[in-house]
This record gives C-alpha cells, structure tokens and sequence, in this order.
C-alpha cells in the first residue's frame, strides 16, 4: 500500500489532478506490483515560491510545471522493477495530463510494516499477508 504525496504549484484544474492521479495508479499497478483499488495519494498544491527545484540538477531543463513525487512504500522493490516503474510513470504522464518528462521527478521511501497503521490504532504487521502491498 504505497502512499504518494505529490507536490506542484497550485493552479491546476480538477481534471489536471485526476489526470496525474490516474497515470501515478495505472504505473504502480503495471510496474511496481501494487493491486487494483490500492489508491492512496495527497496532493501538496504550492504558491511561488514555495516549491523550490533546481531546473538543471540531473535532468531538465524543469519549466514551472515541475511535479515531485514521493512514494512511500511498505517493502522495497527490485532496482529493475523501480527502473520499470519510473519510465512507465512518466510515459503515463506525458500522456496525460501532457507532462514533460524532464518535469517529473520521483523519490521511493521504504519502511517496514510495522512503521504504518491503516486504521483503528492497530499496526500494519498484525494486518493479514494478502493486505499488504
């Protein structure tokens, strides 16, 4: 049950959100082994100046429409499957909403079950084995 926090300037419609929402889902479904239904994200919509990126650092050139996403996950994944996910992700997004690739930058965080609780106050690791992801 990855959970992603996506960070952009605010300003975008409705539509642009769900665009990037669905293209971030379709790529974890079919690259990074994440079930159906398994939708967790928050979008972190900032004014200028408040979401400052380099243009050129490993990448870019980044325009104004730079997107940050930061995937917490409860177990890591395969260097091949990240890899896999990454491209796959920015195909989606140049798809829709039409990010540029060189505007989509992504960060995995992994921890451990035992670091989440899903509801009611109880921890992650007690869950049944068919409920993580």
């Amino acid at each position: 049950m990855p959970f992603t926090r996506i960070s952009l300037h605010a300003g975008k419609p409705p539509a642009y959100l769900a665009a990037i929402a669905d293209s971030l889902d379709r790529a974890l479904v079919d690259c990074f082994e994440v079930p159906e239904n398994d939708r967790f994200v928050a979008f972190d919509l900032r004014q200028p100046g408040e979401l400052i990126f380099d243009r050129h650092y490993r990448g870019g050139p980044r325009s104004d429409d730079y997107v940050l996403f930061q995937i917490m996950t409860g177990r890591a994944r395969a260097s091949e499957t990240k890899a896999r996910f990454f491209r796959r992700l920015a195909d989606n997004l140049a798809q829709a909403p039409g990010l540029r690739r060189e505007d989509v930058m992504v960060i995995i965080v992994n921890s451990q079950f035992e670091d989440w609780s899903f509801a009611s106050g109880e921890q992650a690791s007690t869950a049944p084995r068919e409920a993580r992801s």
